[in-house]
């Protein structure tokens, strides 16, 4: 019989201290590639869960400087709502910022505020010709049979407006000098070339860390799958702005996700596309020939998910991306470790093992920002989450990719391959976010290194037993 080999997860390996030089872990340097071209400040992502990342999410986690992954579990043009609200969030200047025509009425301004988040809406006539905006100010206390009437009625029309080639500082000083929080760009010939606001200045100030595109807006990343019908998906995601696309699959080392990676690398050249998910050498070879610049690794070790389990199919986490790290650096491919994160010391190993960044799904289901739904049992607060391959999302991408209600038939196909479950309520994801890096930096510190390439050239891993495991833990006491 041939011999089994032994693969191993996170409870059983720890990183083996080094001499030091750093003072303080603060002075350890924290920054990754999420891509070959795209750099984060942070080497966290948020899961490209329905339970985990929607604008929300992905506007916090790119704030802190990582990125989140819009899921697929939507229709595509919500889904690339999703995108849009991130990628207007914030930046210097907007662009193509929401305009409307002065034939439109208040009503029609009033849903399209609510829709896109927005406080004001320029008006604009023939040839992008700027002529006034109406604000959240002048809908706000108009009567109900007012939204029939035309916006021309409510608009300011004398705008001060400034040229698109001012400085961020010189837009400060006219907005705070004139005591107004929007500012047009128009060329000399009255055309509207962009916006700025108050609001975004704030937040370019505030978020010094954020991940950002060269124009200054937050960094976008979104799912797509794998059937034909996502080409047009990945299409309007595109057309939103998005920045990364993830292809997201359980299986990632198979023709179907081969094939889609070929076709979005042929249609959108531009466009980094991150592949995954796979646990072995092979599975980073095949899809790095197919054009992918980033890769997932992971099958199995999420917190809902049970495909070990149903399948029987996996490779322990720590093991996985050992193997995938060492083909991956023949092309300076980063890896993302997408699942089992439980603790802090957890993204310090996956790092040191060669990831350059990980996913994280479960610890922030429970936080402020995640889309899942707020329930209170015996007086604590909950919030639901479940596995991509569970049941509920299995009938959830059915109802979406079908015009036709879900039959029984539907149902007794499924073989789920996740669970649904409550997380209980965390706070906000900053805080978790906080957490998970003062554990890297500690354990950078700790290996005497200064950056992430330096820890994973000097972490040296030792196994351990199932006694060096609860002595790893808090023991003896009774906790507080």
């Amino acid at each position: 019989m041939e011999t089994i080999p032994l693969r191993l997860t996170f409870d059983d390996v720890l990183l083996e201290p080094r001499h030091s030089k750093i003072k303080s872990r603060l002075e350890t340097r924290v920054e990754t590639y999420l891509t070959k071209d795209i750099k984060l400040n942070i080497p966290i992502i948020s899961a490209n869960m329905d339970a985990i990342t929607e604008s929300r999410m992905a506007i916090s986690m790119a704030r802190l400087g990582g990125l989140g992954v819009i899921h697929r579990f939507i229709a595509p043009e919500i889904q690339a709502q999703e995108v849009l609200k991130v990628k207007r969030s914030e930046g210097f200047i907007i662009e193509n910022p929401i305009t409307i025509s002065p034939k439109n009425s208040l009503g029609e301004a009033k849903t399209l505020g609510g829709k896109y988040g927005i406080s004001g809406i320029l008006i604009v006539g023939e040839k992008n010709r700027l002529l006034g905006i109406v604000t959240r100010r002048d809908m706000a206390y108009q009567p109900k049979e007012c939204d029939k009437k035309p916006v021309t009625y409510f608009m300011t029309k004398k705008l001060i407006t400034a040229s698109p080639n001012i400085t961020i500082k010189q837009a400060k000083n006219i907005l705070i000098k004139n005591k107004i929080e929007k500012l047009p760009l128009v060329n000399r010939k009255g055309t509207l070339c962009g916006l700025i606001t108050l609001s975004d200045i704030v937040k370019k100030e505030k978020f010094t860390h954020s991940s950002t595109d060269k124009k200054g807006r937050l960094l976008a990343a979104a799912a797509v799958g794998i059937k034909d019908e996502d080409i047009s998906r990945a299409e309007m995601l595109v057309k939103a702005g998005v920045d990364i696309l993830v292809v997201d699959i359980a299986h990632g080392h198979s023709d179907l996700a081969i094939n889609m990676i070929k076709k979005l690398k042929k249609k959108f050249p531009h466009v980094p596309i991150i592949g995954g998910n796979v646990a072995t050498a092979k599975g980073v070879t095949d899809l790095v020939k197919a054009g992918a610049d980033g890769i997932k690794i992971g099958i199995g070790p999420g917190s809902t998910c049970t495909t070990r389990i149903v399948a029987g199919v996996g490779v322990p986490q720590i093991s996985a991306i050992f193997e995938c790290f060492k083909q991956a650096k023949k092309t300076n491919t980063p890896l993302i470790a997408d699942g089992g994160i439980r603790y802090p010391g957890d993204v310090a190993k996956a790092i040191a093992a060669g990831a350059s960044s990980v996913m994280i799904g479960s610890l922030l289901a429970g936080t402020d920002e995640s889309p899942g739904l707020l329930i209170n049992k015996d007086g604590v607060n909950y919030k639901i989450t479940r596995g991509m391959a569970s049941l509920g999302a299995n009938l959830t991408r059915q109802t979406i990719n079908s015009q036709h209600k879900i039959s029984q038939e539907n149902i007794d196909a499924v073989v789920p391959e996740g669970v649904e479950a409550m997380v209980q309520y965390k706070g906000k994801t900053k805080d978790i976010v906080s957490r998970l890096l003062g554990g890297l930096r500690s354990s950078m510190s700790y290996l005497g290194a200064k950056n992430i390439k330096e820890m994973q050239t000097k972490a040296k891993f030792i196994r351990i037993t199932p006694s060096g495991l609860k002595e790893s833990h808090p023991h003896d006491v009774i906790k507080l």
